[in-house]
């Protein structure tokens, strides 16, 4: 079984360690804090584009995200993590600009294509780049609540910021926009600043590319090499798939469906989502409050029926209750994200290319997503709430029993693991 939960006794020493986890929450903080999130629906449909325009432009961001993560992982192992964030705050600054310019569906259509293109070269690399960092000076063990603390600190910059979002539109319509490039480019600011790793780290800068002959043909059958010698990190990556796709459908497809089913009106959704990014935020920052006696993997596959259960409950409340466990659905999901990260960050060999291992994780995440859409945009047509939630966790419940038997029985790895790395004090 992996590693249990640690717990650091000592602060972190090294001042490299110390400003790679600074400037990655800033980074993550900026890079994801999207101003027009709460009003991009209705912005499009005032520049005069149809549902079927706006819905349309949505299905084809969820296409190109997954087809974009196949090079971009497979890039950050090459160029180097810290160049991939670069380039990604580049394109996310030039993205939002494009409704301010273009205020039309090919402006509109170009914005998220290119947030796909943006979000899809960070999406390793920010990680790689973090827990390589962390592991390069004897504080792997920090990874954990490094990610938890970036995630964080992003939730709650968006609880802060979205109320204002209806004020400032009210003094100038494109500032979401205008704001979420500023934003952006604050976080190429800190990607900047980020400091270069050693070569046995990140492996892929530039000058170690050219030294090992490395090619993106290269990374791509590592990766496969390291999927194959080491059965756990497959089966780790099918298990965040349920956590992943569970989190997504609800906060994002079946948010609102779920408070209208309530008679929560529309005017509280703001008030119920803020509540909700808090409870997230908390525990995204605190995942060592979970006991040590279980594993890693084993905490996920509990928290991950948990979350299933916990939406299906639900359907039996009232208004309070509903809030209630929506809110304990958020916590669940701030306790899971960075634990899964880890799980499969510990999981990767040491030269493998964690940055295209963690693409396909995102490609795997993203495609059971849209595919979980379809079929809840079916229920929901149907009048079939309750029944899509309730078959569901039903579904979760018996995938997860039935992972984590498998996990019991296969080996971690066709070879011996690495030692875990002793932290430096």
């Amino acid at each position: 079984m992996p590693a249990r939960l640690h717990r650091r006794a000592k602060p972190i020493t090294s001042p490299t360690a110390r400003r790679i986890i600074r400037l990655n929450n800033v980074f993550q903080l900026l890079f994801n804090l999207l101003w027009w999130m709460p009003v991009f629906y209705a912005y499009q449909r005032d520049a005069g584009l149809s549902d079927g325009q706006i819905f349309g432009i949505q299905s084809i961001y969820y296409i190109a995200f997954c087809l974009f993560e196949i090079p971009t992982g497979a890039i950050a192992d090459r160029i180097g993590a810290r160049n991939c964030l670069r380039a990604g705050a580049v394109v996310m600054t030039a993205a939002n600009l494009a409704p301010v310019l273009a205020p039309s569906y090919t402006g509109f259509l170009v914005h998220f294509l290119a947030i796909a293109a943006g979000r899809s070269l960070t999406s390793g690399a920010a990680s790689a780049y973090l827990y390589d960092g962390l592991r390069a000076e004897g504080a792997e063990v920090d990874y954990l609540r490094a990610e938890g603390t970036a995630r964080a600190l992003g939730l709650a910059a968006k609880v802060i910021c979205w109320p204002l979002v209806g004020p400032l539109m009210a003094l100038a319509e494109p500032a979401p926009y205008v704001l979420s490039a500023a934003s952006a480019a604050g976080a190429l600011l800190c990607a900047l600043a980020l400091p270069r790793l050693g070569p046995p780290t990140e492996h892929a800068e530039p000058a170690a590319a050219g030294r090992h002959g490395r090619t993106l043909l290269h990374d791509t059958k590592a990766a496969l090499r390291a999927l194959r010698v080491s059965p756990w990190l497959p089966l780790l990556m099918a298990q965040g798939v349920a956590v992943f796709t569970l989190a997504r459908i609800c906060q994002v497809n079946l948010f609102q469906p779920v408070l209208l089913d309530h008679g929560i009106s529309e005017g509280a959704h703001g008030s119920v989502l803020a509540a909700m990014t808090m409870a997230e935020a908390v525990a995204s920052a605190r995942p060592q409050w979970l006991s040590r006696r279980l594993s890693a993997a084993q905490w996920v596959s509990l928290l991950s029926v948990a979350l299933a259960v916990t939406l299906a409950g639900t359907t039996l409340g009232g208004t309070w209750l509903v809030v209630a466990l929506l809110c304990v659905f958020a916590a669940i999901t701030g306790f899971v994200y960075p634990l899964q990260r880890k799980l499969v960050n510990d999981m990767i060999p040491a030269q493998a290319p964690r940055a295209t291992l963690l693409s396909v994780e995102s490609i795997l995440d993203r495609g059971v997503c849209a595919l979980a859409a379809v079929a809840a945009g079916a229920y929901l047509a149907a009048g079939r709430l309750d029944a899509l939630l309730w078959q569901s966790a039903a579904v979760t419940c018996v995938l997860m029993v039935g992972l984590h038997l498998v996990l019991r029985q296969t080996p971690r790895a066709a070879s011996r693991p690495r030692p875990e790395p002793t932290p430096r004090h």
